[in-house]
């Protein structure tokens, strides 16, 4: 027979699973299928069909094509940028804080969908992808487009991850400073009642002047880390699937 104690555990860890983990499980879900409909089947593809039509070099159809991509990224994810921010700066225990789909109703009913509410830091996101997605896909094809093809399949996939890392780290080094500024408007802000960081631009002005230069790329390593190797492995499952699909679906 269950213990008291032990049923009472169990009960618990259900309904915390129930309440916060279950829908933070789906939440995330939804925020990687975006990512990965984005990356390897929908808006790089349909931007660059799009400047197929515009005599652009293609290299540079590559970064404007890219930078089209973040942008309308930006504008789909930023609602859930809002709602997790406000979730991990929530200083309440775990059990205390509301699921996902709460704090976006919360939000909403205090700021509304707008620039106060859950579009809040919208330009800062619009800069973080839209600046990534131009350096990532920009370099990254233009750089594989002129190293030499290798005939052996190992040093062929090493040569595209290496691209593909090299890319992810160079575009995160030169956006960081919009996601720093992302960062300090979607987060709380230093006094209670007062919003001191409100758009892009001037925030990055603000860290600057009181913080100095380096302050703009605070958290820069762990983004590396993320998004140097974790950029080499989209883009390889972006190449790898493309072509299967075009192999396959396309042409039968």
């Amino acid at each position: 027979m269950m213990m008291p104690i032990q049923w009472l555990t169990d009960e618990l860890l259900g309904q915390i699973y129930i309440a916060h983990v279950f829908p933070d499980i789906l939440f995330q879900a939804y925020i990687f299928t975006l990512e990965l409909l984005r990356h390897l089947f929908f808006t790089f593809e349909q931007y660059k069909k799009l400047l197929g039509y515009a005599s652009l070099p293609p290299g540079l159809a590559f970064a404007v094509a890219g930078l089209g991509s973040g942008l309308t990224e930006a504008v789909v994810v930023n609602p859930f940028e809002v709602v997790k921010v406000t979730l991990q700066t929530n200083q309440n225990a775990f059990t205390e804080q509301p699921s996902s789909f709460v704090q976006a109703q919360q939000i909403i009913k205090t700021g509304g969908l707008g620039f106060q509410g859950l579009n809040k830091g919208l330009t800062a996101t619009l800069g973080r992808h839209g600046v990534f997605n131009m350096v990532y896909f920009g370099f990254y094809f233009n750089v594989k487009n002129i190293l030499p093809v290798n005939k052996d399949p190992n040093l062929e996939f090493l040569r595209k991850f290496g691209i593909g890392l090299v890319s992810g780290t160079i575009a995160s080094i030169i956006n960081i400073p919009f996601d720093v500024a992302k960062s300090r408007i979607q987060g709380p802000q230093p006094v209670p009642g007062e919003i001191k960081y409100r758009t892009c631009f001037k925030t990055m002005a603000t860290v600057y002047k009181e913080e100095g230069f380096l302050a703009l790329y605070k958290g820069l390593l762990p983004k590396i880390m993320r998004l140097g190797p974790g950029g080499a492995v989209m883009l390889l499952v972006y190449e790898y699937v493309y072509a299967w699909l075009q192999d396959t679906v396309y042409h039968k």
